[in-house]
């Protein structure tokens, strides 16, 4: 869940304590890995108070100290106990120019510290799913390419999230998601060992359902500003989880 700068400071609090809870009742809760991603002067406080809601950042620098004004370092961001960071997001690109020798950098300095990468890709226009994907593992090589070239590993998550369903009334297509992510799945798979692949753009609660098999989970924004989506989807991953039990897996 990333809040983008939607919340105030108090509403941040709000909101982490709400589903901090909702997380810590949820029986389902054990299987995911919930993580928040608030505005960088509320990250002590969601740390404190999220509990088993995992916290991360929305940004972080390419650099890991100097005259960097503005700037939050990947060193940083471990010392207070985040361990995700977004990187790459389309809306960085567009607003803040970042290139993709940017995004390399940044997704290394993550790597170098610890840090677990959100890699956003997506393409730009509505094209079929395999000229999306192959568009989205070229950015995946891109983005990888600095941390590659150092030798410096880690775990990756990568955030499909085309660039025209951000933003909007819904979400892509489950048909064009489970095309796209199982392809991105597939290249990951002969490449990297620790890596998973999130959907995001407009997702929300009803989505997990209809691609479960084909993506690792979701990658919320606006749809989820009312705690109760993450009961919702806790639903969702607890009906997922019975589908799947050995007892209905041995009568198929």
């Amino acid at each position: 869940m990333s809040l983008k700068m939607y919340f105030s400071h108090a509403r941040t609090v709000e909101w982490v304590s709400e589903a901090a809870e909702i997380l810590r009742a949820h029986h389902a809760a054990a299987t995911v890995t919930a993580f928040v991603m608030p505005q960088y002067p509320s990250i002590p406080a969601a740390l404190a108070l999220g509990g088993p809601l995992t916290v991360g950042a929305q940004d972080l620098a390419g650099d890991d100290a100097g005259a960097f004004t503005g700037e939050v370092s990947g060193a940083v961001l471990a010392e207070l106990g985040c361990r995700f960071v977004e990187v790459g997001h389309a809306e960085r690109r567009r607003l803040f120019g970042e290139t993709d020798e940017v995004v390399a950098a940044k997704i290394h300095a993550a790597l170098r510290h610890g840090l677990t990468p959100l890699l956003c890709v997506g393409e730009a226009d509505r094209i079929d799913p395999a000229a999306a994907a192959e568009d989205c593992i070229e950015q995946i090589r891109s983005g990888l390419s600095a941390a590659d070239t150092a030798g410096v590993t880690g775990p990756i998550v990568v955030a499909y999230e085309p660039l025209w369903a951000i933003g909007a009334a819904a979400p892509a297509s489950s048909e064009h998601i489970r095309g796209v992510c199982s392809r991105l799945r597939r290249h990951l798979g002969d490449t990297r060992e620790d890596a998973s692949v999130i959907y995001g753009g407009s997702a929300g609660p009803g989505l997990l359902t209809t691609i479960a098999d084909s993506v690792d989970g979701l990658f919320l924004g606006r749809f989820a500003h009312d705690p109760q989506a993450v009961h919702d989807i806790l639903d969702e991953v607890a009906l997922l989880g019975a589908e799947r039990s050995p007892a209905r897996e041995n009568q198929a």
